[in-house]
């Protein structure tokens, strides 16, 4: 009964742990001789693309659900977002402001999101 309890030794426990140098490689055979360096670099530039284009599309739905302008939080988020897309204020200019919000601040988050996932992509290849 001893054998079947919780303090039973297994003899091939799921994680063995310190794999680190098959993990590196493994890295290796599939092409990609700088490991988790370039790993990383494209991690960072992945999230840092997620960042700009989800406070982008949240200060879009911010503006949608009328926030109030006044709060710190929105004021914050409309700040970031102004920040992020001023290279691309007025691209669009429609008579109806809920539009032409959308389009002028979708369009550079879809921009920082190709450019951010590609270049991520090109440095993992690297």
């Amino acid at each position: 009964m001893a054998e079947n309890g919780p303090y039973h030794h297994n003899a091939n426990p799921p994680y063995q742990g310190g794999t680190s140098a098959s993990y590196e490689t493994n890295r290796r055979r599939a092409g990609n001789s700088r490991g988790l360096g370039a790993e990383r670099t494209a991690l960072i530039i992945h999230t840092l693309a997620d960042i700009a284009a989800g406070f982008l599309c949240l200060w879009i739905l911010l503006y949608m659900l009328d926030a109030n302008q006044a709060n710190v939080f929105v004021d914050f988020v409309h700040g970031m977002a102004d920040w992020l897309a001023g290279w691309s204020q007025d691209i669009f200019t429609m008579e109806s402001e809920g539009i032409r919000v959308f389009f002028n601040y979708a369009l550079p988050a879809l921009i920082y999101l190709a450019v951010g996932h590609g270049a991520a992509a090109w440095v993992r290849r690297l």
